[in-house]
């Protein structure tokens, strides 16, 4: 049987492919599954079904998109005014993690989805770079996402170091938010030059990573290989 990859879907309430909330995911995150061999599997967000989601899934994807983790999850009681949340999505995501880590899936959190993982472990985040990162560098680039934004820096002995074999990966980018405090327990295995986190993982999981870009789109040799890493994991390998 094929590993099944469960992929988190965006939800959308703009009458652009319709006048009803719709579901969103490009298409580009069912690919790269596929490509190595699993089936992609998309989830809606229904939090209450959560166990019966993760019956049916080896591995979990947590993706992007253009909202925030709710400040209150990680205990701040500030909002920034940049911040956007998405509450059914952000609730069923935090299901969804809860489960799959208490059942040791396998987990690649992307983008937001990093961002989620590390709340869910206890940690915190930045709420908007530019007031919080002196000299930042451009994490929302303007050019085309299939395109490398900025460089970051691998930390040897992680599992992401084994998994890309490299110490520089060039990355897309597309967030104004970022890991803060790493929860208890998260190794930092990324960062960029302005030393905002770009990846994390959790050494006590099988397989629990994050990443701050969006390895979706192959922009870098290593991308690939993250979803081979956890499509292998997923599968027992």
């Amino acid at each position: 049987m094929l590993p099944r990859i469960g992929i988190t879907l965006d939800h959308e309430t703009t009458a652009t492919y319709s006048k009803m909330p719709w579901y969103a995911l490009r298409e580009n995150y069912c690919t790269a599954v596929s490509a190595h061999g699993a089936l992609p599997l998309p989830l809606p967000h229904e939090a209450g079904m959560a166990e019966a989601y993760l019956d049916l899934i080896d591995g979990l994807i947590l993706t992007g998109g253009a909202f925030d983790v709710p400040p209150s999850y990680y205990g701040d009681t500030s909002v920034h005014g940049t911040v956007i949340t998405k509450d059914a999505r952000s609730q069923f995501e935090l299901a969804m993690v809860k489960g799959a880590l208490t059942r040791k899936i396998p987990i690649l959190g992307i983008c937001g989805g990093e961002q989620l993982l590390n709340v869910v472990l206890g940690g915190t985040l930045i709420q908007h770079i530019p007031d919080a990162v002196k000299n930042a560098l451009e994490h929302e680039q303007k050019n085309p996402r299939t395109e490398p934004g900025h460089g970051v820096l691998v930390e040897k002995n992680t599992l992401l170091s084994r998994i890309v074999g490299a110490e520089v990966l060039h990355v897309n980018t597309a967030h104004h938010q970022a890991v803060g405090k790493p929860a208890p327990g998260v190794v930092v295995n990324a960062r960029s030059d302005d030393g905002v986190i770009e990846g994390i993982e959790f050494p006590e999981q099988p397989f629990c990573l994050g990443v701050q870009w969006h390895p979706e789109y192959h922009v870098d040799a290593g991308d690939q290989k993250i979803f081979a890493a956890l499509i292998a994991a997923s599968s027992g390998k």
